[in-house]
């Protein structure tokens, strides 16, 4: 999910993720672009993952999908401006804010997402997992280095909020801002402010690609159970 644009390094790092999920892990995904001005039938996917490219053509697109993979069970990955957006779903569906982007709406009278202290665009940085959370399990250590292509982050004043709620926010710079934050009970639902598509040469996917794509092939699976039925 997310509207393709050659200019984004991650969409064009995307295709070659799933040739290699191919050939090295064997799971094979039938990826289809679906732009943030068009969701109809988003609910008929097996994952969704949102991608960066920010802003979007849609914000309301962007955050509905959030919303039906969130409620309906379908795994989810927010990467960048995929992971601000899934905060904003959550913030406004579940907490019940009304908050909004920093770079969407910059006559809002509260945001959400606002600019980073310091633009994390082109860097790396160190991430801090919480043990026994998802991520955390996932990568196989309590810190990680990554690669950013971003200015916005949370704005740590309803960091508080989103967490009495329920979401989980398992990963943090050194800091403390918010880096990574998952759905516990759902079967996937996982956002980073890094971009994990982007690691390495594309040749051998980033832990957190590759368990997103085995839960898209989990939930097919589940399908292809419950319909033989």
């Amino acid at each position: 999910m997310g509207d393709r644009s050659p200019g984004v390094r991650s969409h064009a790092r995307i295709p070659l993720l799933v040739e290699a999920l191919r050939e090295r892990d064997g799971i094979a995904l039938d990826p289809y672009w679906m732009p943030t001005d068009d969701v109809r039938g988003v609910a008929g996917f097996d994952g969704i993952w949102l991608v960066p490219g920010s802003p979007y053509r849609d914000e309301a697109g962007a955050v509905e999908a959030v919303r039906v993979a969130r409620e309906q069970g379908i795994p989810f990955l927010g990467t960048c401006a995929g992971f601000q957006h899934m905060l904003l779903e959550y913030a406004r569906h579940v907490c019940g804010l009304r908050v909004a982007h920093a770079e969407n709406e910059p006559g809002a009278a509260d945001f959400l997402l606002t600019p980073l202290a310091c633009s994390l665009a082109g860097h790396e940085g160190r991430v801090r997992l919480v043990p026994g959370t998802r991520i955390e399990q996932i990568v196989g250590a309590t810190s990680t280095t990554e690669s950013y292509i971003c200015s916005y982050g949370l704005n740590e004043a309803h960091k508080e909020t989103l967490a009495g709620h329920g979401l989980v926010f398992s990963g943090h710079a050194e800091d403390g801002t918010a880096r990574v934050a998952e759905l516990p009970g759902h079967p996937f639902f996982l956002a980073t402010l890094f971009q994990p598509e982007l690691a390495g040469d594309g040749r051998r996917p980033h832990p957190v690609v590759a368990a997103f794509a085995a839960a898209v092939a989990r939930h097919h699976a589940g399908r292809g159970l419950a319909s033989a039925r």
